[in-house]
């Protein structure tokens, strides 16, 4: 099946980043979110982010201008009935998604694919909400979704061949690299990174060292482009908390328990850079 239009739920940090990217690589994307408001600033957001491409020479200006007239914003989910593909891109909440799921099934047309962009949840459980869960799928971008390349692609128990094979050939028509991954907590990437993260909390709690410290050790140390509690920052503190609270249940094992500083900072609000306040301040 050929997916020429794409729906996108959330127009957070995530949706507005999948809806920039699908739109840059020619697609008409239909953004749908409760508000107005919410809208806007997701609209502001992704505008901002292609204002700095064409800054820095990555993408000229009438490309510029051509993403933002593919994009179409609403808060009315009967527009997705004209989408080939819908991504839900809310919060890692089981409850939320599979509601936001079921709304996204009953105005889709049949041929329509159903996708998640959960980094942790389970996509059998959520494609068993669905009335045809062989056309649902997890495809999991990774943040700051217009500069990574990864995309995993999640097959459930139930998802069909076909839904898996569309999938690839539009992540590869995003200019994105698709990896294949089995249903499993965390998948892959963040079954090991959050856990690190995580650790790094329970370094920084027990004041073995900074968090600038403890950044520039893995930095200079591992060679890793960001250190881990900026990462976190980055990810958003409750992201992080979510996908440990997500292992702990679905594995039982209590190497998984989230550090209590990180939850909370969680309690207190201070969420990372969304909130300008996480394991560091942000102006």
């Amino acid at each position: 099946m050929t997916i020429e239009t794409v729906g996108v739920v959330g127009a957070g940090t995530m949706g507005n980043g999948i809806t920039q990217t699908a739109a840059v690589a020619g697609l008409k994307v239909i953004m749908i979110d409760v508000t107005d408001a919410a809208l806007a600033k997701g609209i502001a957001t992704l505008t901002s982010s292609l204002e700095r491409l064409v800054a820095k020479d990555k993408l000229d200006a009438a490309t510029r201008d051509a993403a933002l007239a593919r994009i179409e914003t609403s808060t009315d989910y009967q527009r997705l009935a004209a989408a080939d593909l819908v991504v839900e891109a809310a919060t890692e909440n089981v409850e939320l998604k599979n509601r936001i799921l079921k709304q996204i099934e009953a105005v889709v047309q049949p041929h329509a694919i159903i996708a998640s962009n959960t980094s942790s949840i389970s996509i059998t459980a959520l494609g068993a909400t669905l009335a045809d869960p062989t056309r649902f799928i997890g495809m999991h971008f990774f943040n700051p979704v217009p500069l990574l390349p990864l995309v995993e692609i999640i097959r459930g128990l139930q998802t069909s061949a076909a839904t898996a094979d569309s999938v690839r050939e539009l992540t590869e028509r995003l200019g994105k690299s698709p990896i294949g991954v089995k249903n499993s907590p965390g998948f892959v990437v963040n079954r090991i990174l959050v856990p690190m993260i995580n650790e790094a909390f329970f370094v920084l709690a027990e004041g073995v060292a900074s968090a600038e410290e403890i950044d520039a050790g893995m930095r200079l140390g591992a060679n890793h482009p960001i250190g881990p509690l900026a990462l976190a920052d980055l990810i958003g503190l409750d992201v992080c908390l979510s996908v440990m609270d997500v292992f702990l249940k679905d594995f039982g094992d209590t190497k998984y328990r989230a550090c209590p500083l990180l939850r909370e900072l969680v309690a207190a609000g201070h969420l990372g850079r969304k909130t300008k306040q996480g394991v560091y301040k942000y102006d």
